[in-house]
């Protein structure tokens, strides 16, 4: 007796589609931004040992936080047990339709 097609079950391929299961496990490189500078070739052979970077950041701005190259968050930084880290204050939700070039 054969299942109809309405019982019979959706390929392995369509069913792991539905679930976010299979990217689980995928490496994705964060990056956290605390500021930029630009500089001529000239100043940045000048810098040595104890040369301090003025960022474009002001202290107390929120930190950018990337996932692969894509702006994700925004956060601050906080310093937990011997490390470095970023507390989340906002997390960035964009609507890919709006980013595909529609329109342009």
């Amino acid at each position: 007796m054969r299942a109809s097609p309405a019982e019979s079950p959706a390929p392995a391929a369509l069913r792991g589609v539905d679930s976010l299961g299979f990217v689980m496990d995928v490496p994705v490189e964060l990056t956290v931004v605390i500021g930029r500078k630009s500089m001529k070739i000239g100043e940045i052979l000048r810098l040595g040992p104890g040369s301090v970077l003025e960022l474009d950041k002001a202290s107390g701005e929120p930190l950018d936080v990337y996932a692969n190259g894509r702006l994700i968050a925004r956060g601050e930084a906080v310093v937990v047990g011997e490390r470095y880290g970023v507390r989340l204050t906002e997390v960035l939700v964009v609507d890919d339709s709006q980013t595909s070039g529609r329109g342009s």
